[in-house]
């Protein structure tokens, strides 16, 4: 009895794809800047935080995100909970070549970014959509608990095109 690799071909790269993101370090931000929003007599001020991070699968397509930190003695102390608010731009920032997994929809709504924004269960995420009919990148900022998510959300898009510097 022989094996058909070719058989399992597309079967194999989704499952190498899945296990490369899965065992990949956790996605983080750079942080660019802050400016503050609310004088805090003790403790950090209540400030809006801007990253940039790069689409870890998609070289060459870079988001810059802007969110709430709460300050405070429990801000400070990593205890408060930030506030659901964020805005997102993403842009291609080099050339882009989209794989196989992505433009075929498999992997429509992976997680490209996560940030606790509090103590225990509440996350800001940004999660990555194809729209193969228009080949742009869709990248959706929300917010989630446990119990009860926020329906507050920013989207941006990147229409992929050829790369000229």
């Amino acid at each position: 009895m022989s094996y058909n690799i070719k058989k399992h071909t597309g079967w194999i790269a989704a499952l190498t794809t899945s296990l490369t993101i899965a065992l990949s370090p956790p996605l983080h931000a750079e942080k660019i800047g802050s400016v503050s929003t609310k004088f805090k007599l003790v403790g950090a001020n209540d400030t809006v935080v801007v990253e940039a991070f790069d689409d870890p699968l998609i070289p060459g397509a870079t988001c810059h995100l802007s969110r709430a930190k709460t300050g405070g003695v429990s801000g400070s102390l990593g205890l408060a909970e930030d506030t659901a608010d964020a805005s997102i731009a993403c842009r291609q920032t080099g050339p882009i070549t989209l794989p196989a997994d992505v433009k075929s929809g498999k992997l429509d709504g992976q997680a490209v970014f996560k940030k606790s924004t509090s103590l225990l269960f509440k996350t800001l995420q940004v999660v990555r959509f194809y729209d193969t009919k228009r080949n742009t990148l869709i990248y959706l900022s929300y917010s989630d608990k446990l119990v009860d998510g926020s329906p507050k959300n920013s989207i941006s898009t990147i229409p992929v095109m050829n790369w000229r510097p």
